[in-house]
């Protein structure tokens, strides 16, 4: 399946050194005013060789869109986005034409298909996301006409971390959002604190000579979500949110509100008491992460993104070839020492995906 959402559909294609990657969205109302600009700016965020601690491909992303879009405005029809892939080098990746990586797709997808793009990885390699984050730019678009912001932020790398700070959790403030995404932007690991992006950076540097990698973990907020949002049963926020964060490579955790924290609560300690503040109904506290029964409460929503280490490494490790053989596999090629700090814009372009899928089934929820 390549196609998210049920409204708002998202399906993309390409592989990593094709000719190009890419999305067509099928369901975006006419009339959004595209900022194509913006658009430039969450590709920045992502693309490769942004930074001493990514890998040096060097890719421009630039996104052409090629159909749904008309003086600038969404005309109701699908819109075709495409992103030529400059920087291929196929050639790099001769030594995984016959053997698979540990801890990596190439095993599953040739099983499964009985055909295996090894350049890169293919279909199975993180590349493919830019075509997430051009998808999830307009859907950031449309979210704004709504005054809903999600922002996301390395919370954990290694044995450093970052705590988003307790009172955002429970009270909208878009404008100190604002700062600390501002913060945020200044930190080659996008974390928001000075002294745990020193010490991540230094860690990164660190595996990257060794030729090895590491995991991580994103805290993700939402601020000015509308009550009501989210189906009842089998389209839960909560649940379309996990499924959006778990579709993105190296994902193997998620978490919002409390969490896995809860297990060690009582139903007194856990519980959100309903309070009336500015002659609104709220809850004290916000361990339900801004949601209740998978519908939102109107609380930020908040949530964890853990991600494994990245799996191509280079150091030797013992693998088989495609004739059932064992064999010493040495990566070589291009890639991060950590999927993490480029990962941010792609789980901000999956959240802004799910909001808007599902604030468009809302629509039909009465009369």
């Amino acid at each position: 399946m390549n196609t998210f959402g049920q409204l708002f559909r998202v399906t993309t294609f390409g592989e990593s050194h094709g000719a190009a990657i890419g999305a067509v969205i099928d369901g975006c109302p006419a009339g959004l005013k595209i900022d194509l600009a913006l658009i430039a700016k969450e590709m920045a965020r992502r693309r490769p060789g942004q930074s001493t601690i990514t890998t040096s491909r060097e890719e421009t992303d630039e996104v052409e869109i090629i159909a749904g879009v008309y003086q600038n405005r969404t005309l109701g029809s699908p819109i075709a986005l495409i992103i030529r892939n400059k920087d291929q080098r196929p050639a790099d990746y001769e030594w995984l034409k016959n053997s698979y990586r540990p801890s990596h797709a190439d095993f599953t997808y040739e099983k499964k298909y009985g055909i295996r793009d090894y350049r890169g990885g293919g279909r199975a390699s993180a590349r493919t996301t830019a075509a997430v984050v051009a998808a999830g730019a307009i859907a950031q678009q449309y979210l704004a006409q709504f005054k809903v912001i999600s922002a996301a932020f390395v919370s954990q790398l290694g044995k450093s971390k970052w705590d988003l700070p307790s009172e955002l959790k429970l009270v909208n403030a878009p404008n100190e959002l604002k700062k600390l995404i501002a913060k945020r932007e200044k930190s080659l690991v996008r974390c928001p604190d000075n002294i745990a992006t020193k010490a991540m950076t230094a860690y990164l540097t660190e595996l990257q000579a060794e030729g090895n990698t590491c995991g991580g973990k994103i805290t993700t907020i939402i601020n000015g979500m509308p009550i009501g949002i989210g189906e009842p049963i089998f389209g839960k926020l909560s649940a379309q949110l996990s499924a959006a964060m778990l579709s993105i490579n190296a994902v193997h955790g998620f978490e919002f509100g409390s969490g896995f924290d809860a297990v060690s609560m009582t139903g007194k300690t856990h519980n959100d008491a309903f309070v009336i503040k500015n002659k609104q109904v709220q809850t004290a506290t916000n361990n339900s992460g801004g949601i209740l029964g998978g519908i939102s409460n109107g609380m930020p929503i908040y949530f964890n993104v853990a991600f494994k280490p990245i799996a191509t490494i280079k150091t030797e490790q013992l693998t088989v070839n495609s004739k059932n053989k064992p064999y010493n596999q040495k990566a070589s090629g291009r890639h991060d020492p950590c999927a993490v700090p480029r990962a941010v814009p792609i789980v901000e372009a999956m959240t802004n995906l799910v909001l808007v899928d599902l604030m468009l089934q809302n629509k039909t929820a009465r009369i």
